[in-house]
């Protein structure tokens, strides 16, 4: 199994993710945002978090147009595995491989704490490791992790199962309490909260844990 994990001028939880995938058996190359080209043979992209260019002009608006972004819309529209975490969220739906948009948080504050996430489909490479209905604990660590999307679009993702996790206390004003979405061939997810800050007993919680073992069962070789 092999992960690719970008790095922008400003990713601050790229290793973070790196770690995520080894522990759970991936080979893991960490990709410059100015490659032109994913590395051969890479079944899954992770887009970080963190501040991305200093979060200029609109949070991933600028990683979007980065050449390494180009390959990452080719592979997900081969059907290639991606998740976006927070700032790499941003990234997807800047890209367009995700609708919606991330606006201000509703406080117009930063946010750094745990929440509590309902996980609303278990039907994806990503979720398949909970019982849809079951409540985990995530770190979140944003200002602008308020998700929106029009009526027609929410529609859709409703409509289509493809609301991933949802927020029990939502904390920035998201639109239907959405923390995490998956696209319509259900292979690329965004979500702002962090799994991989949950993957680990010293990170004081592991219920992040599941996604990457969900994933490492989905892409293992036969």
């Amino acid at each position: 199994m092999r992960a690719a994990v970008v790095v922008f001028p400003g990713s601050n939880c790229d290793r973070d993710l790196a770690v995520a995938f080894a522990r759970e058996g991936f080979d893991v190359t960490m990709v410059w945002h100015k490659e032109t080209a994913l590395p051969d043979g890479v079944d899954i992209v992770g887009v970080p978090g963190g501040f991305s260019y200093g979060d200029y002009l609109r949070c991933g608006a600028i990683a979007a147009q980065s050449p390494i972004c180009r390959a990452i819309v080719d592979h997900a529209g081969r059907g290639g595995y991606v998740i976006g975490i927070c700032n790499g969220f941003q990234v997807l739906t800047e890209t367009g491989i995700l609708p919606g948009a991330l606006l201000r948080n509703a406080g117009l504050k930063y946010i750094c704490r745990t929440v509590e996430l309902r996980v609303e489909t278990a039907d994806s490479a990503f979720t398949a490791g909970y019982e849809k209905g079951q409540k985990i604990s995530i770190p979140i660590a944003h200002h602008d992790g308020n998700y929106y999307a029009d009526a027609e679009t929410l529609a859709r993702l409703r409509g289509e199962d493809r609301i991933a996790f949802t927020y029990t206390d939502n904390p920035n004003g998201s639109v239907a309490d959405i923390a995490g979405i998956l696209s319509a061939d259900r292979r690329v997810l965004g979500m702002m909260p962090h799994p991989e800050r949950a993957a680990d007993p010293g990170h004081g919680g592991t219920d992040g844990l599941a996604l990457f073992r969900a994933l490492a069962g989905v892409l293992a070789p036969a």
